[in-house]
């Protein structure tokens, strides 16, 4: 019988790898910087070709990312792999055009509340700055992403209308982004919604240039990620091992694993370019730094002895 899942199969799929920069952001355990350096390294070498290595946020807010300067020299680049980083203003910019990144990151919220914590401005305020931070990035080259932070629910205000997700996508858009990450920021979304915002969203901003970026709170990531697929998605952020959640969103967990995201995607036959035994080897060197276990299930499935990476698929 044909379904939706088997015309997947042979579908490129993009994804873009948050682990070195979302997912140890909020890390108590402080990561050594040339630990930092050795996991981009690995997460390339494992097929990656978008790697989020770092943000160029202040110091005093995001300590566990102070030496992204550092990080960004130390790394060995791959030809093909795009090296970018969250930047929150000109500031930030400026600072990673000087350590040589290929791109960078901006980010809003789809509610003031989150908007006010997370970046101590509105978003109408936010959304000016980015539009003078767009023009200075295009100048030097660089490709601009928007993250669209809590559109999905916020911890604060509660839910978010889609149409409310669709202006702000739209503005970033207008603002000189080439691209969307609409964004789960607390891991509330379920699938019937991502059908919903996505719908409404790809009114305003085309599909091509629309990411989605799901926490696994409450489990329901991976099915996200398929409805995400039936809406017309092809790009998908994720964290090797799991790792991440946002400091300023409380009850937000980790990001969706690579790993698991890698397992659903290789079962419906599609192609990322990304090898999942190399992403396990990748969280696996940077676990035991860590002070506590890597969340996603393949990984430690694969730490139980089980070494079956390739899904089984239906004939």
């Amino acid at each position: 019988m044909t379904s939706f899942l088997t015309t997947l199969s042979g579908q490129a799929v993009r994804l873009v790898e948050v682990g070195p920069r979302d997912g140890l952001q909020a890390e108590r355990a402080y990561i050594p910087t040339i630990d930092k350096i050795a996991l981009v390294n690995r997460l390339a070498a494992a097929g990656h070709r978008s790697i989020e290595v770092s943000s160029f946020v202040s110091p005093s807010r995001v300590p566990q990312l102070a030496d992204a300067a550092e990080v960004f020299a130390g790394i060995t680049r791959q030809p093909g792999v795009h090296y970018s980083a969250l930047v929150p203003n000109l500031k930030g910019l400026h600072r990673a055009i000087a350590a040589r990144v290929d791109g960078v990151a901006i980010f809003t919220a789809a509610s003031e509340t989150f908007s006010m914590k997370n970046l101590s401005q509105g978003i109408e305020d936010s959304l000016t700055s980015y539009t003078d931070a767009c023009a200075v990035a295009h100048k030097e080259g660089l490709r601009v992403r928007g993250y669209l932070s809590v559109s999905f629910g916020c911890p604060f205000d509660g839910p978010v209308p889609p149409t409310r997700v669709a202006e702000i996508a739209g503005r970033l858009l207008d603002a000189g982004v080439d691209e969307v990450s609409i964004s789960d920021t607390i891991g509330v979304a379920h699938p019937a919604q991502v059908a919903d915002v996505i719908g409404v969203v790809a009114a305003t901003v085309p599909l091509p240039k629309l990411a989605l970026h799901f926490h696994d709170t409450r489990g329901t990531a991976l099915a996200n990620v398929v409805a995400g697929l039936e809406a017309g998605v092809r790009t998908f952020d994720a964290s090797a091992g799991g790792l991440g959640g946002c400091p300023y969103a409380p009850g937000a967990s980790g990001n969706l694993a690579t790993e698991d995201l890698l397992y659903l995607l290789d079962g419906l036959g599609m192609t990322s370019g990304v090898s999942l035994p190399g992403i396990i080897a990748a969280s696996r060197s940077i676990a035991p730094l860590l002070a506590h276990d890597l969340p996603s299930r393949v990984v430690r499935a694969a730490a139980g002895g089980s070494r079956n990476w390739t899904p089984i698929r239906p004939a």
